[in-house]
């Protein structure tokens, strides 16, 4: 079964190339002690459907940051413990989001016109995002065609 190629254009946020399986959180993850585990990487959020994740490796797909401005501590957290995410999407940009990205230096796009990448994009998808450019490509689609 042949796939269908799915690339997407935003606005490069961090310079960098980075590969990995993509979670969709429409709702974000929220920034408040014990959402996500600052130890161990995972989910812990009550309401996430991504609840049990490990965000080690993955490329988070996200609409922007939820919660308190301690948001980028608990990643930051999570990758001084060797949880560290490979790469952001997010749709909508503030200084939570950006001080996420900015402290731990991982690709990262935004500005998507014309497409939701949380629309588009799954769970499981297996994604290549370019910061510098600003294009998501899927590598491999966990829906198949």
């Amino acid at each position: 079964m042949r796939q269908r190629k799915i690339l997407l254009k935003g606005r490069g946020a961090y310079p960098g190339v980075a590969e990995g399986i993509a979670v969709v959180c429409p709702d974000s993850i929220a920034g408040n002690s014990g959402s996500l585990g600052d130890t161990d990487g995972i989910i812990y959020e009550t309401h996430n459907s991504n609840r049990g994740v490990c965000i080690k490796d993955k490329i988070l797909v996200l609409p922007g940051a939820k919660g308190s401005s301690g948001f980028s501590a608990h990643f930051k957290s999570a990758a001084l413990a060797g949880f560290a995410i490979a790469g952001w999407v997010v749709t909508k940009m503030d200084t939570r989001i950006g001080g996420a990205i900015v402290s731990l230096c991982v690709p990262a796009i935004t500005d998507f016109e014309g497409v939701d990448p949380l629309q588009v994009l799954k769970t499981g998808d297996l994604v290549r995002i370019d910061g510098t450019k600003g294009t998501i490509e899927v590598l491999k689609s966990v829906l198949k065609d």
